[in-house]
């Protein structure tokens, strides 16, 4: 089997129900990593990207439901509100299956400015479950969408080549 899959036939590459499992699993991992300062400003929500990863590229495998219960693991994992992370992580998923055929459509660098909205309004989300409880919004909240948005190529490319098909089992 031939590992060049041209652009259009890219979303036929396969994916385990464990690979997907795995990779979001890792992503709320990230998720533990201690930032603080700007990086805490800055910090890009792994599971998000992820989500929204698997929501574009194989919407009939990672649905609003895995990405509710995904939510729940996260809002346990940030000892959040239950249920935050899970609502933005439904709308994230809502938005990225309904649109993955034209998300699909794009290069990588268009694919960015097409998860951009998508990202902000989970982040929005997120941010309105969060003044209903506290009272304030933190803004620089939103900072964190714009580097997520950036990781979009790179988490892109990883994962695709995660996923590419070997013709010799012991090549990496």
């Amino acid at each position: 089997m031939s590992n060049d899959f041209p652009k259009d036939r890219e979303f036929l590459l396969p994916a385990s129900g464990l690979f997907i499992t795995f990779s979001l699993f890792v992503a709320i991992l990230l998720e533990w990593l201690p930032w603080q300062g700007w990086g805490l400003i800055l910090k890009p929500d792994f599971v998000a990207l992820v989500l929204l990863y698997w929501c574009t590229h194989k919407p009939y495998h990672v649905g609003i439901g895995i990405a509710w219960t995904v939510g729940i693991f996260a809002d346990v994992a940030d000892a959040s509100l239950f249920g935050q992370h899970a609502l933005a992580y439904a709308v994230l998923a809502f938005g990225g299956t309904v649109l993955h055929r034209r998300i699909q459509m794009f290069d990588l660098r268009q694919q960015t400015m097409q998860i951009f909205p998508l990202l902000l309004i989970s982040y929005a989300v997120y941010a309105a479950v969060h003044w209903q409880v506290r009272g304030v919004v933190m803004w620089e909240y939103f900072l964190g969408c714009v580097v997520s948005a950036v990781l979009w190529i790179p988490l892109t490319i990883l994962l695709q080549t995660l996923r590419r098909p070997r013709s010799d089992p012991n090549e990496l």
